[in-house]
């Protein structure tokens, strides 16, 4: 037999398999699903709408042409997702779960091993209690569709999750949940009363049924690593009528003390001042320059914020009267009083007098960004030899970006063991870092990468150390990933960067809701072992 007839015969053999695979699939869900024709809702590479699916899920298209799901299953109930489960152990089939957007490393999306990509896109029920002052929502709601409904029933409350809105609830509040409103209502998670989770068996448990360990645990902890998060009941927190929100923007040569202030004070300001600094590469390639800029948020009207900044930073030249005209022209300030809501926009780079539907937008981009992303917890104010370094990367490397939000407040006030999430106090702020690039030719991507990782190793002086420290939901496979043994010990190395001493107890509570270690990914919690 020649090696063209062979390769024939291996492909054909593959084809074979792959068709047997999913007719397997099909069936067994036919068989297990209560006469539930869950079949219409599971996608496979044939569908018509797999890719647009797909691409819809990759928020980073880093990974658009690499492992794809054998199958794509969009339930539209809960009772749906059992069989799944049941099947996917039956055929030795990995389950991924995609709640929403984002996810910097793809691991919802892809794997080396044979998979099934649960998309909970479809369940985005929201129900709010204004009597109760709370809300269940459903895992596969973004977050921008939570701040929707809670703004189209209340114009004094809100809740206190992230800002970028096309972030999935059920993957932002299992990670943690960082925000604007983090140092008056801490984290997404913090706030978080009830929930509702399938379990390795196919169960629907809640707080009372899933026991204070499963409860502790998916509060921070990454929910995909213990079960499907199907909904969280959330505490909704009080807000005025009208919050404040403005913008003062430096060039960092000439302007470093500024920046050393903030990152001196930002922690110790009244809690209901949140003000955060990102810092840019900018200009041309013939005339770069670093700049920053304060974004900020006061939970109060303008005439109590004018006060305050006089007595904190009288450098912001703020006035009333700019929070009220157009100040659009002016390259140096803006400022905005607007309802809770308006904050939201605002934050994601929108007019905050906007139409909220863009909150509840759900098309796919032309372009898209390709990124990578990490990040670090500082616990000591940076010093001028590090601002220095900071300049000198960013003028000579691939347009970077830097985003340092303050703590303090009532992530003081929490115990770094009372949810998974252990940065409280001590952290004066988070570092994420960010680096994004529209031609993800091999040429481009590695340089852009490289940049970063650059940027990362040259900041290991000045943030925190034993160990280095960072957010679960800016994830990063640099830190290190499960090998096929998914040892507890390796796992250690990059598990307790996301968790410090409470990896530990994760693990433990792997050990007892999933000890086979169904629920896996690169960088999933493994059974705890000695």
């Amino acid at each position: 037999m020649g090696s063209l007839q062979i390769l024939s015969v291996l492909l054909f053999s593959l084809f074979l398999a792959k068709c047997n695979s999913q007719e397997d699939f099909f069936h067994c869900l036919t068989k297990h699903s209560n006469k539930n024709n869950i079949t219409k809702n599971i996608y496979t590479p044939n569908s018509p709408t797999y890719s647009s699916i797909l691409e819809y899920a990759q928020k980073n298209p880093r990974w658009l042409n690499s492992s794809h799901p054998q199958f794509i299953v969009s339930p539209r109930k809960e009772s749906e997702i059992k069989p799944v489960i049941r099947c996917a152990k039956k055929l030795d089939l990995q389950i991924k779960i995609k709640s929403g957007g984002h996810d910097y490393e793809g691991i919802s999306y892809r794997s080396e091993s044979p998979f099934v990509m649960l998309d909970l896109s479809n369940l985005n029920k929201i129900k709010i209690n204004l009597n109760e002052e709370t809300v269940w929502v459903q895992a596969g709601a973004t977050i921008g569709q939570l701040y929707h409904a809670i703004a189209n029933k209340s114009k004094v409350h809100g809740f206190p999750g992230g800002v970028c809105f096309s972030v999935g609830t059920g993957g932002l509040i299992s990670g943690g949940g960082l925000g604007p409103l983090i140092r008056k209502y801490g984290l997404a998670a913090d706030n978080v009363v009830d929930a509702r989770v399938m379990n390795v068996k196919g169960k629907i448990l809640d707080r009372k049924k899933m026991k204070k360990d499963l409860f502790w645990a998916i509060r921070g902890g990454g929910g995909a690593s213990f079960g499907v998060i199907l909904a969280w009941k959330l505490k909704l927190v009080r807000v005025p009528e009208k919050v404040t929100v403005f913008t003062i923007r430096r060039k960092l040569k000439g302007n470093r003390d500024l920046l050393q202030k903030w990152q001196n004070i930002s922690h110790q300001l009244p809690e209901d001042l949140f003000i955060r600094a990102i810092i840019n590469g900018a200009g041309n390639d013939t005339e770069k320059h670093v700049e920053f800029y304060f974004q900020a948020q006061y939970v109060g009207p303008v005439d109590e914020l004018i006060p305050l900044l006089k007595q904190y930073f009288p450098e912001f030249n703020l006035e009333r009267k700019d929070c009220f005209e157009d100040t659009a022209a002016n390259a140096e300030k803006e400022c905005y009083e607007v309802p809770w809501i308006g904050s939201v926009l605002y934050f994601f780079s929108r007019k905050p007098n906007a139409s909220h539907e863009v909150l509840i937008e759900k098309t796919i981009p032309i372009h898209k960004n390709y990124l990578k992303g990490t990040s670090d917890f500082v616990k000591t104010p940076i010093p001028e030899s590090g601002w220095e370094m900071i300049e000198r990367l960013f003028l000579e490397e691939e347009r970077p970006q830097m985003i340092l939000e303050p703590f303090g407040g009532k992530m003081d006030e929490i115990s770094e063991s009372e949810i998974p999430f252990p940065h409280r106090k001590g952290n004066l702020y988070n570092i994420q870092y960010l680096v994004r690039w529209g031609d993800n030719s091999e040429s481009i991507s590695s340089k852009k990468i490289a940049s970063i990782r650059k940027l990362y190793k040259e900041m290991e002086p000045y943030v925190a150390k034993n160990p280095r420290t960072a957010y679960l939901n800016y994830r990063d496979l640099d830190f290190g990933t499960n090998k096929k043994d998914y040892s507890y010990s390796k796992a250690k190395i990059w598990g307790e960067k996301y968790f410090i001493g409470n990896f530990e107890r994760l693990a433990k509570v792997k050990s007892k809701v999933d000890p086979n270690n169904f629920f896996r990914n690169e960088q999933s919690i493994p059974p705890y072992q000695l």
